[in-house]
């Protein structure tokens, strides 16, 4: 191939990635209108533009608009893009296509953090992503030091994973047990959704998020080179370790945000990398961004899905998430040992 050609291919591919991501950008601003006009109570919308023209805030279908669909929606988009993002980040750290934050314990260790922060320190609660963070990370580092020194299979990790997650779960039944009334709405935070969920919630959190996604953006060609092997990776002159050692805070930044205010919200981590790989395989500079509006949109239609079909009920998010997640896992485990990759070791 001459110049001439590479140059072609790599217009085209560019025209391809900003098409995708174009199209993407529609979906979610779709998703996330449809989120904001619709939910499980009746709220109209012609109501709510003649009381808000008016000036009348204390017309209910504007405050239901205004001061739930709207929160809930941002919560929504922001958590859905920082666990894919997260998952994308940590699946090209420990080569393993079938991690994410939820299903090797880094959502776990975060709601650990967060709920003896709750239970112990409530006056420290607007430092609840601080704290996820650090939950998150503690469990990312327990993963990664394993896999290092083990030399496991994939497989091997990732059941690793799914062993501690049931710990540190454990960890927050026994807080909830203890301290009954210290997490507002358990129960919602355990399976993960955004009942209840204000624009005071996400006001720590989403600075994190936008951060950790633009530096994750940054970091694009390091990760391309990191997912090559670790050999490949130290013959290209790379800082293996301390790559490996940014790399894991920063998923954990995104992933343990997210938690704080959406509780443990599983399997979009898995299912945003893997459809985004599908539809636009890439370089994770483009990949980053591709996952971070596909996380967007998963979890806003399936949080509406969750409010709308059982209306005036609702299911937390994290109920319609895991029967979409779990037979795609499944799936994956499946197509996997096809190809034999859990004999492969990192």
């Amino acid at each position: 191939m001459n110049i001439s050609e590479k140059s072609f291919t790599r217009r085209s591919y560019r025209s391809k990635t900003a098409g995708v991501m174009m199209i993407l950008g529609v979906l979610l601003i779709l998703s996330f209108l449809l989120s904001v006009l619709f939910g499980s109570t009746g709220a109209k919308l012609t109501d709510a533009v003649r009381a808000f023209i008016s000036g009348n805030y204390t017309d209910a279908s504007l405050r239901i608009i205004l001061y739930i669909r709207l929160p809930r929606a941002v919560a929504a988009v922001l958590a859905g893009a920082a666990l894919s993002v997260s998952g994308v980040i940590i699946q090209a750290v420990l080569n393993n296509s079938m991690a994410s934050p939820n299903i090797i314990g880094v959502n776990s260790g975060a709601g650990l953090a967060v709920s003896i922060v709750v239970a112990i320190f409530p006056f420290m609660a607007d430092y609840l992503p601080i704290a996820a963070f650090f939950g998150a990370l503690s469990s990312c580092m327990l993963i990664y030091f394993i896999s290092a020194r083990t030399n496991s299979s994939r497989l091997t990790i990732t059941l690793v994973g799914i062993s501690i997650s049931s710990i540190l779960s454990a960890g927050i039944n026994a807080v909830r047990t203890i301290f009954p009334d210290s997490i507002y709405n358990t129960n919602t935070f355990m399976v993960g959704g955004f009942s209840g969920v204000s624009f005071a919630d996400i006001s720590f959190a989403w600075k994190f998020i936008l951060a950790g996604i633009l530096f994750s953006v940054f970091l694009g060609k390091d990760i391309d080179i990191l997912s090559l092997g670790e050999e490949s990776a130290m013959s290209l002159g790379m800082n293996v370790k301390m790559k490996r050692f940014i790399l894991l805070a920063t998923a954990s930044i995104l992933a343990g945000s997210a938690v704080s205010f959406a509780g443990l919200l599983g399997f979009v981590g898995l299912l945003g990398p893997h459809i985004s790989r599908r539809i636009c395989p890439s370089s994770h500079r483009s990949l980053i961004p591709i996952s971070a509006l596909i996380g967007g949109i998963i979890v806003s239609i399936c949080d509406l899905i969750g409010r709308v079909i059982f209306a005036p009920y609702e299911l937390p998010v994290g109920i319609i998430m895991s029967f979409v997640g779990g037979p795609f896992f499944i799936g994956l485990i499946l197509m996997g040992r096809k190809s034999r990759v859990y004999d492969q070791v990192m």
